[in-house]
């Protein structure tokens, strides 16, 4: 059976994965900020108890790293998928950004991952697929950027587009693929409902995309349709 890891997984594209995953029977590790408020989440534990498996963590606090490190123990995780990311406040354009804003959301599209990557290395490296997918998103593209604005969260995704791209280097050794994914604009709660597709289509998508690559499209930058997209 294989092990698949998705942080924030409470609502929208993480809530989405999960649902997938374990349609297929997948063993299913997930993160939630608040497992009091997850109740779809519960729903989903209750009726496949052996397959779902929820850890709360704040991705803001220190030891996030070492509660999930915890959570896992010394369990494979074949497909890790780090999701959580929020978009900041609606300042972001050119004389609306604060640094305590911008921080914050460095704090979790960024840090939070790298070190979340760094304590779980040893449970992905004992498994079989040895795969991860940082979910970035095309406002990230420095190539792509004709819109300008959004300082915040673009400049967080540009910067864990890098992340990814050294991952992808320092980790080929050990057999581990590192990609970053656009989910697409997806009507959740972050893309709005005037968004393009809806989680369905972006979810589906990106399973196809998760199951078709390997160490081969390690350091890629792809979209939910498998296209790629210039950094």
């Amino acid at each position: 059976m294989k092990n698949v890891l998705i942080t924030g997984a409470n609502r929208g594209l993480g809530l989405g994965f999960t649902k997938k995953f374990l349609e297929k029977n997948v063993k299913v590790f997930c993160t939630t900020r608040n497992i009091s408020k997850s109740n779809d989440l519960m729903k989903y534990q209750k009726k496949y108890p052996n397959y779902l498996e929820i850890c709360e963590l704040d991705l803001i606090e220190e030891n996030s790293s070492n509660v999930l490190t915890n959570f896992l123990n010394d369990r494979p995780i074949d497909i890790f998928i780090n999701n959580a990311g929020i978009i900041g406040d609606s300042n972001q354009h050119f004389k609306g950004v604060s640094s305590n804003s911008w921080l914050e959301v460095l704090k979790i599209n960024l840090i939070a991952p790298l070190l979340i990557t760094q304590s779980i290395i040893r449970n992905i490296e004992i498994s079989n697929d040895k795969k991860i997918y940082f979910i970035s998103s095309k406002v990230g593209s420095i190539d792509d950027n004709r819109g300008g604005g959004m300082y915040i969260y673009r400049s967080s995704k540009t910067a864990l587009n890098q992340v990814v791209k050294s991952l992808s280097i320092d980790l080929k050794p050990l057999g581990i693929s590192v990609i970053s994914l656009h989910p697409g604009w997806v009507r959740t709660d972050m893309g709005g409902p005037n968004a393009l597709i809806s989680v369905d289509e972006s979810i589906n998508g990106m399973m196809s995309v998760i199951s078709n690559t390997n160490i081969k499209n390690s350091g890629q930058f792809l979209n939910y349709d498998g296209s790629e997209i210039p950094w």
